[in-house]
């Protein structure tokens, strides 16, 4: 084993371990605030609200207006 493990735990770097545990002491709000990254999604993130009568017609729009590398299209 590499003397960067801690504690027997076989796998977990010991920075991790520390940075884990730092983390754990923080306050609850603030691990909240830090834990949702906001990454702007084009198009889905221009408008405040849609809705669809049906789930084609969702998948429909998704096809015809979503970049295909947001993973929104059909397999």
């Amino acid at each position: 084993m590499s003397g960067d493990q801690s504690g027997g735990e076989v796998g977990i770097p010991c920075e991790w371990r520390e940075e884990f545990e730092a983390a754990a002491r923080r306050p609850l709000a603030l691990r909240m605030r830090y834990a949702f990254i906001k990454t702007y999604k084009p198009v889905l993130d221009d408008a405040r609200f849609r809705a669809w009568d049906s789930t084609a017609e969702y998948r429909d729009w998704c096809e015809r207006n979503l970049p295909p590398w947001l993973g929104y299209g059909q397999l």
